[in-house]
């Protein structure tokens, strides 16, 4: 039996931190553990609030003093702290850096807050400083820098923050926004809903795989469809339904699994939707584990592929996000569900396979398994749903890591419009990705004697991959975002954490929750 069946449940998670406004400033917010005010490069110093200065002065400290003794300029995520006695307390006086007040450096600020206040019952935030567009990312940057999953049986001394003597490492509990309305205002709500989507997309990505099949993952599809007002209904195919409606490439890459394939569909209309309403597509790589198949990946290789799923994760957790950011279309979310595993029935190189729609593929290395799932979805996509728009996500190459590094994702499109769109997401929700070509000349690579067309045939690896699941997109405007090159952050960055990202949730909801995401898409 596979261990999934056996193993403990979901392992309890610390939440994100909870957001509400406050007319107030921070010193007039009662039970605060730390009061935090944005720090911003001046011409000649720093620029901070005049509440702040105020503070200092009562602590008897020059706050001008107190920065440059610290080296702090006001560089996004720099931070410095002193101790204010107050109502016979003694509480924390936090000093945020955010740069030139660009969204991503309010980013930074909020991840770097919320690392300083890990373990913190209430911070109150002043984001005064940070200017008047700065509450989204930075309640963005808090949620993403709070982000921790562990299993351990007790919490060990490591988890403690640096300077956090005592502290247990959990996230902030409740950041207090201060000078915005109070309780959640719809900005407000918008930001949580944005940050929440990637923190769950990373915290899907970061489940082992002994928990994390493909039926674990419909399974928080259909949660995600009982929260109220998700507007969502969720549809799952298992393995018999899919072999009788030619899902090929999901049931041939999850056969010899003790687990085995699904294809979760989630679908999203906007109030007032109507037949007439445009839909998007949206199709994620699903593979809950991969060990290469009969073409093993080696030892090293195997051990970030719990994460080969985070295309599936990032397309679940914006279908769980898109009421709450307003999308104006309709949007079908589909997750290609399998686990690539070794059996007596595995997929072998030299096997044909037919796909949704009737197209065949010689499977040259089923280590190249991620485009045969996604080219099912693809192309049921593209015939049954008549999309406007259709993107894929997918932890597809190592060679887009090769091109790209960890920094930043690839994105191909067959439509100037989408790829537009998507780049400006992209860049306004701090998940960068660059554009690569659609080369024509290499698609007399991917020929095959037997087949449509050969799964694996060869660098430049990015690309050919991209050209093999071209054509199931059927003329659809399409466009492919590879993140296998940022899928792993190596280290705690800013709003990034050492591990899954969940990379793309966030560049999603920022296209799909603009007022005409479709708009010169043809």
């Amino acid at each position: 039996m596979h261990s999934g069946s056996t193993a403990p449940g979901m392992p309890a998670q610390a939440p994100p931190p909870q957001f509400a406004g406050s007319a107030l400033t921070p010193a007039g917010v009662g039970g605060v553990d730390v009061l935090a005010y944005a720090v911003a490069r001046g011409d000649d110093a720093p620029s901070v609030a005049v509440e702040a200065d105020e503070i200092a002065e009562a602590a008897g400290l020059d706050l001008l003093k107190v920065l440059a003794h610290a080296g702090h300029t006001g560089k996004a995520g720099e931070t410095v702290s002193f101790p204010l006695a107050r109502d016979g307390a003694v509480v924390e006086v936090l000093l945020v850096g955010v740069g030139a007040r660009t969204p991503d450096e309010v980013r930074r600020a909020g991840a770097a807050l919320a690392r300083a206040c890990a373990g913190r019952s209430v911070v109150a935030a002043d984001l005064a400083a940070a200017g008047p567009e700065a509450l989204e990312p930075f309640v963005v940057g808090a949620i993403l820098g709070s982000f921790r999953f562990s299993w351990r049986r007790e919490a060990g001394p490591e988890s403690a923050p640096p300077g956090g003597a005592g502290l247990s490492g959990e996230p902030v509990g409740r950041i207090v926004l201060c000078g915005i309305p109070e309780g959640e205002p719809p900005e407000l709500a918008r930001a949580v809903a944005v940050g929440g989507a990637a923190w769950r997309a990373r915290m899907l990505a970061t489940v082992p795989s002994n928990v994390k099949d493909p039926e674990w993952l419909a399974d928080r599809a259909r949660e995600l469809a009982t929260e109220p007002a998700s507007r969502l209904e969720v549809t799952v195919l298992d393995e018999r339904q899919l072999a009788e409606q030619g899902f090929g490439g999901i049931g041939a890459v999850g056969r010899a699994s003790a687990t085995p394939p699904r294809l979760i569909r989630i679908d999203y209309a906007p109030a007032r939707a109507t037949r007439r309403t445009p839909r998007v597509v949206l199709v994620g790589k699903g593979i809950t584990f991969d060990t290469g198949g009969l073409s093993i990946k080696p030892a090293d290789g195997m051990v970030t592929m719990k994460r080969d799923m985070t295309g599936g994760g990032v397309v679940l957790s914006v279908l769980g996000a898109l009421a709450a950011v307003g999308c104006p279309v309709r949007v079908t979310g589909l997750i290609a569900a399998a686990e690539n595993a070794v059996g007596a029935d595995a997929l072998r190189p030299g096997d044909v396979i037919t796909h949704w729609g009737g197209r065949t593929s010689e499977v040259t290395n089923t280590d190249a398994e991620g485009r045969l799932v996604l080219a099912d979805g693809l192309a049921y996509a593209a015939a049954e749903l008549k999309p406007a728009a259709l993107v894929d996500v997918a932890t597809l190459t190592g060679a887009m890591r090769v091109a790209l590094g960890q920094g930043m994702g690839g994105l191909f499109a067959s439509d100037d419009a989408l790829a537009g769109a998507l780049a400006a997401a992209s860049a306004a929700a701090g998940e960068p990705v660059w554009r690569m070509p659609l080369v024509a000349d290499y698609e007399e690579k991917l020929s095959s004697k037997v087949a449509d067309a050969d799964n694996a045939p060869g660098g430049p690896g990015a690309i050919t991959a991209a050209l093999f699941l071209r054509p199931f997109a059927g003329g659809v405007p399409w466009a492919h975002l590879d993140i296998a090159s940022v899928g792993d952050s190596p280290k705690d960055h800013y709003e990034w954490s050492a591990g899954p990202t969940g990379f793309g949730a966030r560049l999603l909801l920022a296209w799909l929750g603009s007022p005409d995401p479709l708009a010169g898409v043809s």
